[in-house]
């Protein structure tokens, strides 16, 4: 019996230094299995085309659209009203006292240049009148509008402008766009101004 007894308390002393290493063990993860009803529908893959053929999509426009001709007005007077409205001729603006072009004239100079070489300008001749503000003598003034319409001319040229497309004027102080005598109206008279004519 004291053999009996021997053994039952190795026993539990076994156990009681056992048992916690047999805690800590963790039980292998059976992988669970996805029921087949929760399985997202997949759509199957595109079929290739094996058509070289470009097909244009349904709503393609397959019309040419019509061209629309812009009409010029025949009269001249008319004529230079509407491009200058349109904007496909702009005059040249200079400060007091200059005949140079700044970065705003070369820029309307460009534009207008664009237009007389394009399909509708091809067909007229450009004069360029230079005006001045009040300030200065006739004849000083006569001269600064001939450097000027001749800056404007010189800038047209090399953009491509024909020389013998176009012809300039002076006018000096003699044909004011603005009649006021301050530096707003003055501003508006120390130009270039560009004309078609036939």
């Amino acid at each position: 019996m004291k053999r009996m007894k021997l053994i039952l308390t190795v026993l539990i002393a076994l156990l009681v230094v056992l048992a916690p290493a047999c805690k800590s063990r963790k039980k292998p993860v059976e992988p669970t299995t996805v029921p087949a009803t929760t399985v997202p529908d997949v759509p199957p893959p595109p079929v290739q085309n094996t058509d070289t053929r470009v097909t244009p999509p349904a709503d393609f426009v397959q019309e040419t659209p019509a061209v629309r001709e812009e009409v010029f007005p025949a009269d001249i007077e008319e004529l230079n009203r509407y491009v200058q409205t349109k904007g496909y001729l702009r005059d040249a603006f200079y400060n007091y006292d200059e005949a140079t072009l700044d970065d705003a004239a070369q820029a309307s100079l460009t534009a207008s240049a664009t237009w007389l070489k394009g399909r509708e300008g091809a067909g007229y001749n450009l004069l360029i009148e230079g005006h001045c503000d009040e300030r200065g003598t006739e004849q000083y003034n006569l001269a600064l509008g001939d450097r000027r319409a001749n800056s404007a001319k010189d800038y047209l040229v090399t953009l491509g402008v024909d020389a013998d497309r176009i012809r300039t004027v002076s006018y000096g102080e003699e044909r004011p766009f603005e009649e006021g005598h301050d530096e707003a109206s003055w501003s508006q008279n120390r130009r270039s101004h560009l004309v078609l004519v036939r």
